[in-house]
């Protein structure tokens, strides 16, 4: 069955179908791009989402409990997530709408060629009809002509009083009206053949053919659509194994907690190393014992418990040896330092041999290099070995006087060390005095006079505060004011768990 047989005389409904056709493509190109908006909005607010509960480095020290950085963990995961919804708005946008824009663009203009072309025939078709209606009408004007003329010769033929002229007259006027209408007649025949074959060209032809090009139109539009249709379940389809590997990682930063684990953590992080301080002697005064010296007294420590719940406001500036920590807390820094110094030596060293073999290759052939142009590399390199032997071997003596232990890795590099440094032999762990750190560690504990606020303030906006000695503070927060803008755009204000820092002040409303 097709449009050009089955409606042929369906002109007015094929325009409509077809227009709905097309009306219909182009507000489902509306909707998929407003569903992209949605994506694309969706996957910014996840992504603000998660960059707004993302610690800094400043919080680096959490990042060894394990529930933290599950957190940080399911924070990229989201990240990642928020990416593939932009893939589906990315993808929705170019294999729907914009292959769909350009398909509906070429309809429209095939559609408005065929009707174009079905309007010129009916117009050539009228333009043949009016033609034949004229001749028509001058055939049966000039052959009432003729037969009048033919009775008025046929009058004067029979009158008496005619004379042979005007007989002869008439018959002549009468003949020459008959020649007319019987051209008349002729043309009229032809001009009814001529719209005779064109009507049926028109309907059996001309309009069939349009017609069914307008079918062939529309079926291809409603595959084209029924594929748009198909690719946006597809488009779906395509990141879900991505997506699930991202719900996937959720659940495996979910399993990676370990309870145990962050407490043992919790405690390498904050040993201090000491002991408690022993048992008051009872001194007998009665029996005339000698009173015991302040050294006890003086030994004993100065930390009271509610410091270690209160955020300490003045902390000792940081010793290079770090002599101002517990004993634990500097072996351990002292010895990641050691590690540090270590690593950065083994590359130094590294670089040195190679451009040494480099220089060695450039000797023995001048065409790959001038050996000469390693010179300020090599002497850079056997700078920086120095220097970091120099400090090596000063931390490693600190690390020995703490009670640690060179890690075989780096007893290897002090092996591979240039003899004029010397080898840095480490001693056995030995027991710090714990006296030693009360004119450092402890004072840390000291009370302080408590600093009153000059006043309350609200946060007008999210501040992340990732640069040092700023603060993180989140819109709507009720902040205590520590020190007014000094004229820097900077104000100091305190949180309610105690915490403070540096925040714009144009962040801040006043109350």
């Amino acid at each position: 069955m097709t449009w050009g047989t089955d409606l042929w005389d369906q002109y007015d409904n094929i325009d409509k179908h077809t227009l709905s056709g097309l009306d219909l493509m182009d507000r489902y190109m509306k909707f998929v791009k407003e569903r992209t908006e949605i994506e694309q909005n969706y996957a910014k607010q996840l992504r603000s989402l998660t960059k707004k509960y993302r610690r800094g480095s400043k919080d680096e020290a959490e990042f060894k409990f394990t529930n933290h950085q599950a957190f940080q963990d399911i924070l990229t995961e989201l990240n990642d997530y928020a990416g593939q919804r932009e893939v589906v708005a990315e993808n929705m946008t170019v294999n729907i709408c914009v292959e769909l824009t350009k398909i509906l663009h070429e309809l429209k203009q095939e559609r408005k060629s065929h009707l174009s072309d079905a309007k010129k025939a009916q117009q050539n078709l009228e333009s043949t009809f009016k033609q034949l209606e004229s001749s028509k009408k001058r055939f049966e004007k000039e052959w009432k002509e003729a037969e009048k003329a033919n009775q008025q010769a046929e009058r004067a033929e029979q009158d008496s009083s005619s004379t042979k002229a005007d007989v002869d007259k008439a018959k002549q006027h009468a003949h020459m009206r008959t020649h007319a209408a019987d051209e008349c007649k002729n043309d009229y025949a032809a001009q009814l053949q001529k719209y005779n074959k064109e009507q049926n060209q028109f309907y059996y032809t001309e309009i069939p053919n349009i017609f069914n090009n307008l079918q062939d139109l529309d079926e291809r539009r409603i595959r084209k659509l029924s594929e748009a249709y198909a690719h946006f379940a597809d488009t779906e389809k395509q990141v879900m194994p991505i997506i699930t590997k991202c719900l996937d990682g959720i659940n495996m930063a979910s399993s990676r907690t370990n309870e145990k684990q962050d407490s043992q953590a919790f405690i390498e992080q904050h040993k201090s190393g000491l002991v408690p301080p022993a048992e008051v002697e009872f001194e007998d005064y009665s029996q005339g014992i000698k009173a015991a010296s302040s050294e006890n007294t003086l030994n004993m420590p100065k930390v009271r418990i509610k410091d270690f719940f209160n955020k300490r406001k003045h902390k000792p500036p940081a010793a290079e040896d770090f002599s101002h920590l517990p004993p634990e807390q500097r072996k351990k820094r002292l010895q990641q330092k050691v590690d540090d110094i270590a690593k950065d030596l083994q590359k130094e060293m590294d670089q040195s041999e190679a451009l040494e073999k480099m220089r060695g290759v450039y000797e023995k052939n001048s065409a790959l290099g001038d050996p000469s142009s390693l010179e300020p590399q090599i002497h850079q390199t056997a700078q920086n070995v120095g220097r970091l032997k120099g400090e090596l071997a000063k931390y490693e003596t600190w690390l020995n006087e703490a009670g640690g232990v060179l890690d075989n890795i780096n007893s290897q590099i002090n092996n591979n060390l240039n003899s004029s440094a010397g080898s840095i032999v480490i001693a056995g762990p030995t027991l710090q005095d714990p006296g030693v750190y009360e004119d450092g560690f402890y004072e840390e504990f000291d009370d302080d006079e408590p600093e009153v606020p000059l006043g309350q303030c609200f946060a007008l906006y999210h501040f992340d505060g990732t640069s040092d000695g700023t603060i993180c503070m989140q819109e709507g927060e009720q902040l205590s004011v520590m020190e007014s803008d000094q004229g820097d755009g900077w104000m100091r204000v305190r949180r309610s768990n105690g915490d403070e820092g540096y925040v714009p002040a144009s962040y801040i409303n006043m109350n």
